[in-house]
């Protein structure tokens, strides 16, 4: 990889586009990241998501006003003038058509939440990724957080027990977790680490959802609905903080190391698990509350990988 990749940015209906752009391009920013540049974008946009439409054009203003980034008018014509991706698309849907010529052009591809609207579509990403030998990874930024990855390199021991809370609002073309929800399933599972066998879910004594994971060695992991990131962990050790949030820094110089070395910071296996952790807690719902075993999920969805 050059030493300062040029960076094109596929969707620009969210307000990570700005926000990635601004720490990455401009070196007066606060948590500035040196090493590569964002140079090239592709609109995208879906039109039957308001919350897609009502943002796009003016994230594209300030894309092209205040930093200069070129538009071209398909992703086939972004990849002939980058070195890497980020599939921003707020939408699921669109990733796994928009990622199909990133991995012909052999660029590697960081997709950004959710990897899509579908377990069935994730796997088929990371099978063709994987068949092009492209590196690709996705992540929320919690992950990334000093607590979570404290947790997750052991400060309290193995983690026995864990808690994430955050804001879960509901999208009618995704499963109900996908949209919001992912942050929160993501840091439970960056603190529990994978090997969830079956998901149950409920609601708390106020309404809000509840996932309960079982892991195969009988630890239990729950993601809860709620106004704000917060969350606990108990371990072999004693209990700290989980499920935190800080900002997009981390996750961008996440990404860029990854750019630079080709290495993904997670491995797909856990990505996979995570989507199928969401996609059966809706189908427990629809069984009304029974467990719903995640490998015969993903088996359904066209996996294992």
């Amino acid at each position: 990889m050059a030493a300062d990749p040029r960076i094109g940015i596929i969707g620009c209906d969210t307000s990570h586009v700005t926000a990635f752009t601004e720490v990455l391009n401009n070196p007066e920013a606060k948590g500035h990241i040196p090493g590569g540049k964002v140079v090239a974008a592709y609109k995208g946009g879906s039109p039957d998501l308001p919350s897609s439409m009502e943002r796009i054009d003016s994230y594209c203003q300030t894309l092209r006003e205040k930093y200069g980034v070129k538009f071209y008018d398909s992703v086939e014509a972004l990849c002939s003038n980058v070195d890497v991706v980020l599939l921003e698309s707020v939408d699921g849907r669109p990733h796994l058509a928009q990622v199909k010529p990133v991995l012909k052009a052999g660029k590697p591809v960081f997709v950004d939440k959710p990897m899509a609207a579908s377990l069935r579509d994730t796997i088929e990403m990371f099978r063709l990724a994987q068949a092009a030998n492209v590196p690709i990874f996705s992540s929320s930024g919690l992950r990334f957080s000093k607590a979570n990855q404290a947790l997750r390199q052991g400060s309290i021991g193995k983690v026995t027990y864990a808690e994430t809370y955050g804001p879960c609002e509901l999208e009618p073309h995704h499963p109900d977790l996908f949209w919001y929800g992912v942050h929160g399933v993501e840091a439970l599972f960056t603190v529990m680490g994978p090997g969830c066998e079956t998901v149950q879910r409920s609601t708390t004594t106020n309404g809000a959802i509840e996932v309960t994971g079982t892991w195969s060695d009988g630890r239990k992991g729950v993601f809860r609905a709620d106004k704000s990131f917060h969350g606990l962990a108990r371990g072999e050790k004693g209990e700290a903080p989980a499920g935190t949030f800080d900002g997009y820094q981390p996750l961008v110089e996440a990404i860029m190391k990854f750019f630079q070395t080709g290495v993904a910071p997670v491995q797909p296996e856990e990505t996979v698990e995570i989507i199928a952790f969401m996609e059966a807690a809706d189908l427990s719902k629809a069984q009304g509350g029974a467990p719903v075993k995640l490998k015969d999920v993903i088996k359904q969805n066209g996996g294992p990988l």
